[in-house]
């Protein structure tokens, strides 16, 4: 009998539902190419990130850690041609190689690159007034993602999603003992989302090419009223 792993079954099921439609393929080469890291996300959850865009009727979307661009490309799909994206990447040679995988992709007149820390970016957003974000992907440094979640409460609007990935660290998010300061922060995440009420969360494991972890799903409850 045939086994198979993770990796394999997630190979098929792109092959069968992103595929040659996958907009975004060029782009995994540019960042390899430009020996950006590999840890974009699996083009499967690049097309579920579309797809939640697509079923919340997504027009304004934030994206902290752009890297080259490649789930970026997925979520300006999303949003259309009168929609936003903007996203937040912290070295300048990653938003360059990302403004190009953009560019190449159709999208590029949809999405707003910030360069530089998010924590000095989101402060100046807010400033400048922007509108309610519907949706918050947080890809970025894990130490920092109660902050980002904070941010992005700030951000938003009621019934706005904010996702973050990353959480489950292997399994080790259970191990309270763990010296891992990415598990640390990811602990720490997990009780700022059970104890705001401002938020409603699930966190959700997943397995597949990337190993094994998982993403938070959240929503935007409505503020109590005073």
């Amino acid at each position: 009998m045939t086994t198979f792993d993770w990796a394999d079954v997630d190979s098929y099921l792109t092959d069968k539902l992103v595929g040659e439609m996958d907009p975004t393929a060029s782009a995994l080469a540019a960042n390899a190419a430009a020996n950006l890291p590999a840890i974009d996300v699996s083009p499967s959850q690049g097309k579920f990130l579309h797809l939640i865009a697509r079923s919340i009727g997504a027009r304004r979307v934030l994206e902290i850690g752009t890297l080259g661009g490649y789930s970026t490309i997925w979520l300006a799909r999303a949003v259309g041609e009168k929609g936003a994206v903007v996203t937040l990447e912290f070295e300048p040679r990653h938003a360059e190689v990302a403004r190009g995988n953009l560019n190449r992709a159709g999208v590029g007149e949809r999405v707003d690159i910030r360069v530089g820390a998010a924590l000095d970016s989101l402060p100046v957003l807010e400033a400048e007034g922007t509108e309610p974000f519907d949706l918050v992907f947080i890809d970025a440094d894990k130490v920092n993602n109660s902050n980002y979640v904070q941010w992005a409460l700030r951000l938003t609007r009621p019934d706005s999603v904010i996702i973050v990935d990353n959480v489950v660290r292997d399994g080790a998010v259970a191990d309270a003992a763990s010296t891992d300061q990415a598990v640390q922060a990811s602990r720490a995440l997990i009780d700022l989302l059970s104890s705001n009420p401002q938020l409603d969360s699930t966190v959700l494991q997943t397995v597949g090419s990337k190993g094994w972890d998982g993403f938070v799903y959240a929503v935007v409850n409505a503020q109590p009223a005073d």
